[in-house]
């Protein structure tokens, strides 16, 4: 099945149906996120991203959310 095919799909569910796929796509978005940061930490990738935001720390630049 290809993406057309799923759009089509997507524009004749009820309501209700609707609602719950966006709550699954969301839930599944956040999952493949948690994935894609996790594996950047393990390789190295935002290392220096980390060096970057504990030196603003330890020079008192971090602000609290």
């Amino acid at each position: 099945m290809g993406v057309k095919e799923i759009e089509d799909a997507i524009t004749r569910l009820p309501d209700n149906e609707l609602a719950e796929l966006m709550a699954w796509l969301q839930e599944y978005h956040h999952t493949v996120w948690d994935r894609q940061i996790e594996n950047d930490l393990e390789t190295g990738r935002l290392d220096s991203l980390l060096v970057e935001v504990e030196r603003e720390y330890e020079a008192g630049s971090a602000q609290p959310l």
